[in-house]
């Protein structure tokens, strides 16, 4: 039996990593139900009991070394674990964790990452060192790509793949019904907007913007406005205080869901509006037509990977531009909507690619 020990940002209820974890998990275990996982979390016993997987904590080094010593391979990934503008020290980590896995013996795959941006000569040194001695890199993105060739990273075999969430399945809308049931909403009532938020800096106009765009919408054709939270409880505070500066009635999802159950809610929705870069991800599994607003160069890579572009930046997004691209998407045909079902087809390919070059390496 192969052991895989998994490293990324797990385990912090963030929906979109949980996702990512989840995808992972179920593609490699499709291909090989033989291999048994072990998973480096924040929160090992929610990991354990939300995946069915064994886990160490995060800064539990002397577990997490005996673990390399027993595991064939470490996946690091998915997300944008090797970048240093969200978090300066969460780079070192995940390097650390890479570099321990080469010195004990440990195979090492970056699975579907989103790289950069990195900056800085000591962490541009280091990515360098490091990466050129792993045994394979898969990126989600071809901005990833060319950070790597930015880097001069070119030793390992490097593949561009897709977003490890890109290869989970479509869920049935039903739990997603039942889950608006309970907040009293019906799909026969009218056009659903989705909307994912998030705090970042700078965000309180784009907030502003939101809510005129959301009153607009709710007044001119009767839309109503849900908020679903990907990191909780996180966003579940950034969806209230966005709901707070509304005027019309909307819908905050105020409790935990699994990644079936967001994927499922999302399906329910007519159009999806996210500052959330695995809420966009949700829409295309699902099928729902996006408008990505961004706040960082991975809502760009992935809404690229579609032919899509973001609606604007937390600074310049406008509430009419909101309302806009909401009617366009809403009056969308449906051949327009079918070159963007099959660019994501396309991507499910290749995020099952990524699994099938992870078994690869394992077996070699």
């Amino acid at each position: 039996m192969k052991k895989v020990l998994i490293s990324g940002y797990y385990g912090s209820k963030n929906g979109g990593d949980e996702a990512m974890l989840a995808a992972m998990l179920q593609v490699l275990r499709e291909l090989d139900s033989d291999l048994q996982f072990t998973v480096i979390s924040l929160n090992p016993e929610y990991t354990k009991k939300r995946h069915n997987v064994d886990a160490v904590k995060w800064l539990d080094i002397f577990s997490i070394i005996r673990k390399f010593i027993a595991s064939d391979l470490l996946i690091s990934g998915g997300g944008s674990l090797l970048q240093n503008v969200t978090s300066r020290s969460s780079l070192y980590y995940y390097l650390g964790i890479i570099f321990l896995a080469k010195i004990f013996g440990c195979k090492v795959m970056l699975y579907a990452q989103g790289i950069g941006p990195v900056n800085g000569s000591i962490a541009h040194w280091l990515m360098n060192f490091i990466l050129n001695r792993v045994d394979l890199i898969t990126v989600r993105d071809k901005g990833s790509l060319h950070e790597l060739e930015r880097l001069k990273i070119t030793r390992p075999k490097i593949f561009c793949t897709a977003d490890p969430v890109l290869a989970i399945k479509p869920v049935s809308r039903d739990a997603g019904k039942k889950i608006l049931a309970r907040y009293s909403l019906k799909k026969r009532d009218g056009k659903f907007i989705g909307v994912s938020v998030r705090r970042w800096i700078g965000w309180e106009k784009c907030q502003r913007e939101l809510a005129d765009a959301f009153n607009k919408l709710s007044a001119q054709i009767g839309a109503k406005i849900v908020f679903i939270p990907m990191h909780f409880p996180e966003d579940i505070k950034a969806a209230k205080s966005t709901a707070e500066l509304l005027n019309v009635p909307c819908t905050v999802i105020d409790e935990e869901l699994t990644t079936a159950e967001i994927l499922s809610l999302v399906g329910c929705m007519d159009v999806l509006i996210s500052i959330r870069l695995h809420a966009l991800v949700f829409a295309g599994v699902m099928n729902v037509p996006m408008i990505g607003i961004s706040y960082d160069p991975k809502i760009e890579r992935f809404l690229d990977s579609i032919n899509e572009k973001p609606l604007g930046t937390l600074d310049d997004v406008t509430a009419d531009k909101v309302f806009n691209e909401v009617l366009k998407k809403l009056r969308a045909d449906k051949k327009s909507q079918a070159k963007s079902h099959k660019l994501l087809a396309e991507l499910h390919k290749l995020a099952v690619k990524t699994a099938r070059l992870a078994i690869e390496l394992l077996n070699k």
